[in-house]
């Protein structure tokens, strides 16, 4: 996960929570606020190394056109296959992590159909 601070790690902890024992590796990386993205390209790379089984990379982003979707943007060209989708929520990593069995494309079709579906109107 790519996001802005305060956004990717606290949706991890909730994950971890409910979850318990993660089925997929996962790694939060927070972009600072003031950041520049080629200043936090090397960290999030190394946040990338640190999931890359060899079968390539969904990239959780919290914005699109913001800096941290900017940073996964560039990870992508890195050489790692990679699949990215904004709209980071807790219902899209859930998703995710309930699907470990998946390819990454269709883990990614699943992952925003999860953030799609987690929005639900109540007039309870």
């Amino acid at each position: 996960m790519v996001s802005h601070e305060g956004v990717a790690s606290p949706l991890l902890a909730a994950a971890r929570r409910l979850v318990g024992a993660m089925p997929l590796a996962v790694e939060a990386f927070d972009v600072p606020w003031d950041a520049d993205a080629d200043t936090v390209l090397p960290g999030a790379s190394a946040a990338l190394r640190k999931v890359d089984g060899g079968d390539g990379v969904l990239l959780l982003v919290d914005l699109y056109g913001a800096t941290p979707a900017r940073v996964a943007e560039r990870l992508s060209r890195l050489g790692t296959p990679c699949h990215r989708i904004s709209g980071l929520s807790l219902p899209m990593l859930l998703r995710a992590l309930n699907y470990p069995e998946q390819g990454l494309d269709e883990l990614a079709r699943t992952a925003a159909a999860g953030a799609r579906n987690g929005v639900v109107i109540d007039d309870a």
